[in-house]
């Protein structure tokens, strides 16, 4: 392990998806390069160590979801939790990542010094503080809080006789076989944790405010499953992977393109599955047009199957209070309930809640703009893994760690040490996510903005930003270099 004193090349925080993949192609492309990973908890996998609800799963596709330079290689498409975890244990034991990682080990601030080109680093560890040294800073922590929950508190809750649970923090060994379980949310959570828990528990009631759009796709992607048989892993993978891109560039254009027809579409889909007496009006078509929201991904209909076979059913109502043996809900009627999971979102935190101070001035990501999707105006040497919203994450995330790798090659052939992105003072700021989502509009205070433009306009699309940042110029004008002793620009 590197001593606390030594200057690292690159300090990457979190050891999740992101984390992992970014250390991977930093050995692969810059193998001079020294690196640390700092990771809070105590085992490496980010979300799929931290979430351990019954059936948690993936909501897009392993072949894209999954690394680009390592295929996916289980029959399932739609991955669960334990295998996805596998996944990633796999990929840096045999890349030697593991040992670059130092765990129980939480960021608390980073403060830069353009004089001496680097990043000082504030870690928790074993009730002690250190400080270590890195010229780059890269945030592979994801976007929410680990520590909470969205969770509204809703009137009577003292009175309920059974148990209230978050499926960010699921009870290890929860037996609810048997109990009647209300599962409050329409979302991603909520619709994996209903047709898992309807498989032992007396009933499963997912009660939802307003519906979401919920699209029924095999678990299994069959052209991958043969191509494997076919051709060589590395080629089956790299095609299947292009597939799926493809195909999700397409949906997602038509979707926004022609929404009426897409709408009319998904809910056709449910009311098949889910018969001609179901009413289809009030609980699985939603208000707002697909895309608006994530779309939510049930494997092999499951939800669906568990509502026709009568384990679970959905109501769509809003909480009037909590009572001794359920929840009172303002239309009238009561639910029974023994257990009541709040599957009511996530909170919005940034850089896992590190503070950033550049040369003596603190900086709020509110008030920077995102260049590239992975830089922040006017802070240096600092890059952030941000994945897409209507795709998988990990494409994105792949884009930036390779995008690094140019940045730091080009500094090291030009003998550069500081890259700062400039916000033109001619250009409009406009909110970072175009998403309607609740954990989307509640962290407006918390999220960086976009600008009207290239750089600054972040795309949704991988196809653009492969172009936009795989091919283009490292010194394109506004991402300002120098060398170490002053700030570029200023």
């Amino acid at each position: 392990m590197t001593p606390e004193n030594e200057l690292l090349d690159v300090l990457i925080v979190g050891a999740g998806l992101s984390g992992i993949g970014a250390a991977h192609v930093l050995q692969r492309r810059c193998p001079g390069k020294t690196y640390q990973i700092l990771e809070a908890r105590p085992a490496l996998g980010g979300t799929w160590d931290l979430f351990r609800y019954p059936g948690v799963r993936s909501d897009s596709d392993m072949h894209t979801l999954g690394y680009s330079f390592r295929p996916w290689t289980n029959p399932k498409a739609i991955a669960d939790g334990p295998a996805i975890l596998d996944y990633l244990h796999a990929t840096a034991e045999e890349a030697g990542i593991i040992r670059h990682i130092r765990f129980d080990h939480k960021v608390l601030s980073a403060t830069w010094s353009s004089a001496d080109a680097c990043w000082t680093v504030a870690v928790a560890h074993n009730g002690q503080q250190l400080r270590l040294k890195a010229r780059f800073l890269y945030a592979c922590s994801g976007y929410y809080d680990y520590e909470q929950a969205y969770r509204p508190e809703f009137a009577g809750e003292s009175d309920f006789r059974g148990r209230i649970v978050q499926p960010q923090f699921w009870p290890e060994n929860l037996n609810y076989d048997g109990q009647q379980v209300v599962v409050l949310g329409s979302g991603a959570t909520a619709v994996t944790l209903v047709p898992t828990m309807a498989e032992s528990a007396a009933h499963v009631t997912m009660l939802q405010r307003s519906p979401s759009f919920v699209v029924s796709q095999p678990s299994e992607d069959a052209l991958a499953n043969r191509l494997r048989r076919w051709l060589p892993g590395g080629l089956a993978h790299r095609l299947t992977r292009w597939k799926n891109v493809l195909l999700g560039i397409v949906q997602y254009a038509i979707a926004r393109g022609r929404p009426a027809l897409v709408k009319r579409q998904i809910v056709r889909l449910a009311a098949r599955q889910l018969g001609p007496d179901y009413d289809v009006a009030t609980h699985f078509t939603p208000r707002y047009n697909p895309w608006d929201q994530r779309i939510c991904l049930v494997p092999d209909g499951d939800l669906f199957r568990a509502i026709r076979k009568g384990r679970a059913a959905v109501v769509t109502d809003e909480i009037e209070r909590f009572t001794p043996n359920g929840l009172q809900l303002k239309s009238g009627r009561e639910l029974p309930a023994d257990l009541v999971v709040l599957a009511t979102g996530l909170k919005i935190k940034l850089l896992g809640g590190m503070q950033l101070t550049v040369d003596g001035q603190p900086v709020r990501p509110s008030e920077t703009l995102s260049y590239r999707g992975m830089m922040l105006s006017g802070v240096p040497n600092l890059l952030m893994a941000f994945g897409y919203t209507n795709a998988s994450w990990t494409l994105k995330v792949d884009l930036t760690a390779n995008y690094f790798c140019r940045l730091l090659r080009y500094l090291d052939r030009h003998q550069l040490a500081i890259a700062v992105p400039r916000r033109p003072t001619d250009l409009l700021a406009r909110p970072l996510l175009d998403f309607s989502s609740g954990y989307v509009q509640r962290a407006g205070g918390e999220l960086p903005r976009q600008g009207s433009r290239r750089p600054w306009f972040v795309h949704q699309n991988y196809l653009k930003d492969l172009l936009n940042i795989r091919y283009t110029r490292i010194n394109d004008g506004t991402l300002q270099l120098g060398p170490a002793g002053r700030m570029p620009g200023s």
